[in-house]
């Protein structure tokens, strides 16, 4: 966006023939990319694009096109502000107005056209406050959380991990539901589960469980790194030192029938990874045969800015791990977009997948395929069930809130209440606090996300230099009549004169 966000000017929409120095307003149903060129070409004053109360009653073919654009106009740089609001009947009134002067503008006669102008209402949208200034201090604030396994200090510990922030083009329309408010919603789930299993000896496992809800994830996976960072290099003790089994990684699991299984590199046979995969695909092949589940291999590019998957962060450390998620690819323009709302979330898939990954993760760490157990054997069932209601609730709680990087800080409520929930399961849980490395990726955050923006009730300029034509007209007129007036007197008295001599 831009660094400029103090806008005092007169309002147009698109159909305008002039732009410059204008506040264009654009409907999300109206939106294209062409437009959006057309006002920034122009040097407008500012874009405002309105957005329904409800993004599941816009068209999805509309809701595909603007997610595609997202992405474009993130990349590019511009002078002129773009502010995003939610409509309502007064601001609807106002682009309706506004909409019908500008649209007048391209009649054929010019008369119309300068009578129009000059009588139509128009709107002047302003905001007051101060310019953007940079952050400088900004931290990425994460919570760690941990189930010790039974059996002996020196235990295989597997990770699981899920970035809780949300990221498009308007920080405080963010909501990120699918991505990543699913994958939080499945971490807490498990967090539930795999507490009642090892509250009793003979249901507890022989491996740690360590839950980390990291931040700063649309930035690279930062709180990620340096947690990596703060574990492996800066402590001497830590469950990731040594014995890690494997990570992994939850990121948009909240619709579709297909599971991925992204990996940096294969799972060797024999590991304790490819048994996960191993009870992955069983699980799915008996209990689920309508999801179509697949891994999905792809390097680490460390040429690009940004790494593709979380479990990468994992990777480049030499830790196993990988990333289940229902897309196919990492650049799937869901997961960085302000579309991505709670309707998108279909809770019943969420539940489905959630069962699977609990299923499958709790035949390797009980070992129960080697055991005997068979393959469509449901353990999560009665007592011990998936609750659809929790997650859905939990679901709620995450979308109804906008999480962007940079509204999330250590005081935050959304940070506390999710310590709060996590401490409910997990023991020795933690906020973890690390400064932002703006140099991976390069980014600046600035603060001014929000603006209050007035639209006052104007004449355009030009009813002003014709009420000025007028009102000269009219003195004119007046001066001229008043000197006919004064030079017709004077021949009445004349001639009234003549006719008393006569």
């Amino acid at each position: 966006g831009t660094r400029s966000a103090v806008l005092n000017t007169e309002a147009r929409t698109v159909e305008a023939d002039v732009l410059s120095r204008r506040c264009v307003m654009m409907r999300l149903v109206d939106f294209s990319y062409e437009q959006y060129q057309k006002a920034l070409r122009q040097s407008a004053g500012a874009v405002v694009i309105i957005l329904p109360r409800s993004i599941s009653s816009v068209p999805q073919d509309v809701v595909r096109q603007f997610m595609e654009i997202e992405p474009e106009m993130l990349a590019m740089e511009t002078i002129v502000p773009v502010y995003f609001a939610v409509e309502d009947e007064e601001l609807l009134s106002i682009y309706e107005q506004t909409r019908a002067a500008s649209a007048s503008q391209g009649s054929a006669s010019a008369a119309e056209v300068l009578l129009h102008t000059a009588t139509a209402n128009g709107f002047q949208m302003v905001t007051s406050g101060a310019q953007s200034k940079a952050i400088n201090d900004w931290l990425i604030p994460s919570v760690e959380g941990r189930l010790t396994g039974l059996g002996g200090e020196d235990l295989p510990t597997v990770v699981i991990v899920a970035h809780y922030d949300s990221f498009g083009v308007a920080p405080w329309l963010s909501h990120g539901a699918d991505s990543n408010g699913s994958g939080i919603s499945v971490l807490l789930e498990l967090a539930r589960l795999f507490s009642r299993l090892y509250t009793y000896r003979r249901t507890h496992a022989g491996y740690n469980l360590l839950f980390f809800a990291s931040g700063g994830g649309k930035f690279n996976y930062q709180g990620t790194k340096r947690w990596l960072e703060d574990n492996l290099d800066h402590t001497d003790s830590s469950l990731l030192q040594d014995n890690v089994a494997f990570v992994l990684c939850l990121d948009t699991l909240g619709r579709g029938n297909s599971l991925h299984l992204h990996v940096s590199k294969p799972p060797k046979e024999g590991t304790l990874q490819h048994a996960f995969l191993r009870e992955l695909e069983l699980v799915v092949a008996s209990q689920f045969p309508e999801v179509k589940f697949s891994m999905v291999h792809k390097k680490i590019n460390l040429a690009e800015d940004m790494l593709a998957w979380e479990h990468e962060r994992f990777a480049i450390r030499r830790l196993p791990a990988f990333t289940i998620s229902h897309l196919e690819s990492h650049r799937d323009s869901l997961r960085n977009s302000i579309m991505d709302r709670r309707a998108r979330v279909d809770t019943k898939a969420l539940t489905r997948n959630t069962r699977i990954i609990a299923e499958a993760l709790t035949r390797v760490i009980y070992n129960l395929t080697d055991k005997g157990a068979p393959a469509d054997l449901q353990i999560f069932t009665d007592q011990m069930q998936i609750q659809q209601e929790q997650l859905e609730s939990v679901m709620d709680w995450l979308s109804s809130q906008p999480r962007a990087a940079q509204l999330i800080d250590k005081d935050s409520t959304f940070l506390s209440t999710l310590e709060y929930y996590m401490g409910r399961y997990l023991k020795d849980v933690k906020q973890h606090h690390v400064k932002a490395d703006k140099r991976d990726p390069e980014f600046v955050f600035y603060d001014q996300l929000k603006q209050v923006m007035n639209a006052y009730r104007v004449k355009p300029a030009i009813f002003d230099l014709l009420l000025a034509v007028c009102i000269a007209a009219y003195l004119g007129v007046a001066y001229v009549a008043v000197q006919h007036f004064g030079l017709l007197y004077k021949m009445i008295q004349r001639l009234s004169l003549k006719t008393k001599q006569q």
